[in-house]
């Protein structure tokens, strides 16, 4: 059968026009007609112009007759499919669009503004899907298969994906975009109510005066956007180390060196674990560590870079509360080969620790600072010598009020005395405590969360 009669064949739903049912006998014929090596050599945006001018002649030459928002639409979906990843570039050019959930090949989900939401868009089948998938881990050299069935990858752009195919998923094959997180400075998340100008200003202050800062949170509560944002509170003359698993990161210093885990190759080896990293990172000579993300026996290896003369690093950690923060990094610690006793990680985090910054993602989607809590134990060895764990002090914290009609969360930001050591190392780093907060008279002047909660 010609490629006319194909195209103008009676089984498709539009009587061979719909171009849904173009594609793929173009995508076909577009590759019979470019020169590959050729296209190797142009940018991404010259081999999009190039394969729209190629299609656009195949169609004028032997295509059937098209309106032109049809002729344009089918022209973007072939060259999506041969470019990109088909039906999903939309979405992933959406600026409105954090998350893309595909759920087997009739079920894609997306997340705006913190809330999930069905779009209608559909892959033609499920080995239209699985191209796709293959596609994407194609490019960071990795496979997905029966005998590999979950891989994390990165997309060029850097959006962080994850892959789970049968026998796994019950339910057809699943795939995973996370979108990558714009930079926001802290003055732009004042502007979306995830602090205010109070805790920016402490903020600052606990950054420049080299605290260590660990930002805790749910999935999904911006953990990676609040550390970006912190991170440019870092002065440019210091060396900065990133370690990440998929890097994400955008830091606007000069002086940044960029570190990414990778996972083994097809026989399993050439792992490099984000512990790896963290280790050879303190031979580097850093002024700072950033590590995106603690979640196994690096944290140990994070702990003691912290508390031995890397002060001013930062990372995250996924816990529900600053107190859960703190009960994940002893037990994310203790996963380390090096058996150490449950005193000495508490101490150990008493020591490294001075900062916890804990988000939360509300029920409307909104993501705010919930609470921001320094660790006042670290220095004091009478309290470590009574056997004792950790001594929370919240100096801020979001008092939510009830949810209303509008179904949209309300309150209000509380501050409080910070408590006199921190105060006075910001003193001697020349940082002067913001007016909204204050000192403490003594540490037991209301500075504990018992006594906040009362």
């Amino acid at each position: 059968m010609s490629l006319r009669a194909r195209l103008n064949a009676p089984d498709a739903p539009d009587g061979g026009r719909e171009p849904g049912h173009l594609v793929p006998v173009y995508r076909a014929r577009l590759l019979e007609e470019i020169d590959l090596a050729e296209m190797s050599a142009l940018s991404a945006d010259e081999r999009r112009s190039r394969l729209e001018r190629v299609l656009g002649h195949i169609i004028s030459r032997e295509g059937p007759v098209l309106s032109t928002a049809e002729r344009d639409r089918l022209i973007r979906r072939v060259v999506d499919e041969a470019l990109g990843l088909g039906v999903l570039e939309p979405l992933l050019e959406d600026p409105t669009v954090t998350e893309i959930m595909v759920n087997g090949p009739d079920r894609v989900y997306v997340e705006r503004a913190g809330r999930v939401e069905p779009v209608p868009v559909r892959f033609a089948s499920h080995e239209q899907l699985m191209q796709t998938i293959e596609r994407i881990v194609s490019t960071v050299n990795r496979r997905v298969d029966e005998s590999n069935p979950m891989v994390d990858a990165r997309l060029p752009g850097g959006e962080r994906v994850n892959v789970i195919i049968p026998p796994l998923a019950l339910d057809g094959a699943t795939l995973t975009i996370r979108r990558f997180p714009r930079v926001y400075t802290l003055h732009e998340l004042i502007g979306t109510g995830t602090l205010d100008e109070h805790m920016l200003m402490l903020l600052g202050a606990l950054v420049r005066a080299k605290f260590n800062v660990v930002v805790s949170g749910p999935t999904g509560a911006g953990k990676t956007t609040l550390l970006n944002a912190l991170s440019g509170l870092i002065p440019e003359g210091e060396r900065i180390i990133t370690v990440e698993d998929a890097a994400e990161l955008q830091l606007q210093q000069p002086h940044v060196i960029r570190l990414e885990s990778r996972p083994p190759n097809v026989e399993g080896k050439g792992r490099i674990t984000i512990r790896d990293l963290v280790r050879n990172s303190l031979r580097m000579r850093p002024d700072r560590i950033i590590v995106g993300e603690v979640r196994g026996g690096e944290t140990l290896d994070m702990l003691q870079a912290m508390s031995t003369g890397h002060d001013g690093s930062l990372a995250t950690v996924h816990a529900n509360s600053a107190e859960d923060a703190l009960m994940r990094l002893r037990t994310l610690a203790s996963m380390s080969e090096v058996k150490i006793p449950y005193e000495a990680l508490r101490d150990q985090i008493n020591s490294a620790v001075d900062c916890l910054v804990q988000l939360t993602r509300h029920a409307d989607g909104s993501r705010r600072i919930t609470e921001i809590a320094l660790l006042d134990s670290g220095g004091d060895s009478a309290y470590r010598d009574r056997g004792e764990g950790h001594r929370l002090v919240t100096v801020c914290r979001f008092d939510a009020a009830p949810v209303g009609p509008d179904r949209i969360v309300h309150g209000a930001f509380a501050h409080f005395p910070l408590p006199p050591r921190a105060a006075e190392r910001l003193r001697l780093a020349g940082e002067p405590v913001p007016a909204a907060f204050g000192v403490a008279a003594s540490p037991g002047e209301l500075t504990t969360r018992e006594a906040r909660q009362r």
